[in-house]
């Protein structure tokens, strides 16, 4: 059986490669990601200044390493989301991007120790919340993916049970997995271990 935190720790032990800072964790690198429905990269290239031309394969473990040698982003295509790491999260562009009937969703991580999961669809924000305290929800229906939270912990204590606390590492393990929900896809191996792309910005 795996552990609450599964999803959490792939990530960091995905992300944080041999010889890279072994005390630096998500919320220091301040790290985003967004995933994206309704539209095809050649679409989405401007918005995110991606230089299509400079397309290469590229693992997940391998991104950090190429971010800060040129700024490249990792990009990955499944079951017809588009995922993009690092990505913005700030909600007017979250709202510019999802025009036109396209979904988006977004779980980023700041150096204030804040997490955020974001929903956002044709042009409005849906839901959000920090999964260490799904209670506080905002948008315009925050209720909306109540249907796929079944079996999802979330919130620092769970009913007030303090023997039951719900850490931090598992509030974002169950975000990622809300994820893995609603794009109908498997967070882990279709996404963290998957080989897909690194795209150059535009220079």
């Amino acid at each position: 059986m795996q552990p609450r935190t599964y999803l959490h720790d792939l990530l960091v032990s995905t992300i944080f490669t041999e010889g890279l800072d072994a005390e630096m964790d998500l919320w220091a690198l301040g790290f985003s990601a967004l995933w994206i429905t309704g539209a095809d990269l050649d679409a989405l290239a401007p918005a995110f200044h991606l230089d299509l031309a400079t397309r290469a394969p590229c693992y997940l473990s391998e991104i950090l390493d190429h971010n800060i040698d040129d700024g490249s982003d990792w990009v990955a295509e499944v079951n017809g989301w588009i995922g993009i790491v690092p990505a913005r999260s700030d909600e007017e562009f979250l709202l510019s991007i999802t025009e036109d009937g396209r979904q988006a969703l977004s779980l980023s991580m700041n150096i204030q120790g804040r997490e955020y999961f974001k929903y956002a669809r044709d042009g409005r924000m849906v839901v959000s919340f920090s999964p260490t305290w799904p209670e506080e929800r905002f948008g315009d229906d925050p209720h909306a993916l109540d249907h796929l939270m079944d079996g999802l912990r979330f919130q620092i204590t769970d009913g007030g049970v303090l023997d039951d606390r719900v850490e931090q590492y598992e509030s974002i393990s169950s975000a990622l997995a809300l994820i893995g929900r609603i794009t109908e896809t498997d967070i882990a191996t279709d996404w963290f271990q998957a080989r897909h792309s690194r795209i150059r910005p535009v220079s």
